[in-house]
């Protein structure tokens, strides 16, 4: 085992030494383009699996350093959004930036920035846009000028409703009842759900604020997020020195194979409509994991990254 992550939990033991030296960004939404590209995926692959029109209320777990995917969706034709967070990484700065920034993007119809995975090219243009999806009359509404002020004082105020629009940047949002039940249209989350320490309650949670026939939408990262040198090294810790190695971090990696996920999800009463797998063959080998973990399967040793994508069953209320 590398010495730099026990060093690291150990740190985190002394007073005020998180807070110092800790980790003040998640990487990822700090950029336009990073954002721009999460929504369209996200959405994409919602309405190739049945969506057929702009969700009104959306849902987003870990939004991280900016709000810049709900802010994406918000641009898109969403009008209310709630970002939950366990650490306030988003500043009022940041978040304005981003917004003009994504604005710049969506008036260009401007093509998705990287070709990452899961892979959603055929799903869009030539020219690399959901036009069919995002047409201009839809854009041209979410677009109009008095639509983007109405925005731009949600975000000023991050608690009240605006004219139009309304946005809730809730940290930390601890339970359930932050979000009324049966009030969300779709909840996503990007490398989020391996954060979290109790998944189960959170499934939970997820199906309690979705509407009749609403749907979550998840890409998972397994990889160990610089905690080991190997992508899945993580699972070569014993409880007591992961206990070490996690310290009092706020949050860490919860370890927790894609078949726990599948099997939380199935649990709850969701329906599963897309399971997608990107798997790895450059990991631990066997041998070496803790005896926690012997057990694995070797679908879930090697499935590096998830993509789920499930519905909460019809019960008879259709709301988008």
């Amino acid at each position: 085992m590398e010495l730099k992550p026990i060093v690291k939990g150990l740190a985190t033991l002394i007073p005020g030494a998180y807070h110092v030296f800790g980790r003040h960004r998640t990487g990822g939404t700090d950029t336009a383009a990073y954002c721009y590209e999460v929504w369209l995926k996200h959405l994409t692959f919602l309405w190739e699996n049945g969506i057929r029109s702009m969700p009104q209320t959306l849902a987003e777990l870990g939004p991280g350093d900016s709000l810049g995917v709900g802010l994406a969706a918000l641009l898109s034709g969403v009008s209310n959004y709630y970002a939950l967070d366990i650490v306030r990484f988003s500043s009022p700065e940041r978040n304005l930036k981003m917004f003009e920034e994504l604005v710049s993007l969506f008036k260009a119809r401007a093509a998705r920035p990287s070709k990452g995975w899961p892979d959603y090219d055929a799903y869009l243009d030539v020219g690399l846009f959901p036009h069919r999806i995002l047409p201009d009359e839809i854009l041209e509404r979410s677009l109009r000028e008095e639509r983007l002020h109405s925005i731009r004082a949600a975000l000023a105020d991050l608690v009240s409703d605006c004219e139009e629009v309304s946005i809730k940047y809730m940290v930390p949002w601890m339970d359930e009842g932050v979000i009324e039940k049966e009030s969300v249209d779709v909840i996503l989350s990007h490398s989020v759900l391996e954060h979290v320490a109790d998944l189960e309650t959170s499934y939970q949670a997820l199906y309690s604020w979705l509407r009749s026939s609403g749907m979550m939408s998840h890409q998972i990262d397994f990889a160990a997020h610089g905690v080991t040198s190997t992508w899945n090294g993580y699972w070569s810790c014993s409880p007591a020195l992961w206990k070490i190695i996690a310290g009092r971090r706020p949050f860490l990696i919860n370890r927790q194979p894609c078949s726990v996920h599948a099997q939380l999800i199935e649990r709850q009463g969701f329906q599963t409509i897309c399971h997608l797998k990107n798997y790895r063959s450059d990991g631990i080998a066997r041998a070496k994991l803790s005896s926690v973990w012997r057990d694995l399967s070797d679908d879930d040793l090697t499935c590096a990254e998830t993509f789920i994508q499930a519905r909460k069953p019809f019960n008879g209320n259709f709301h988008f």
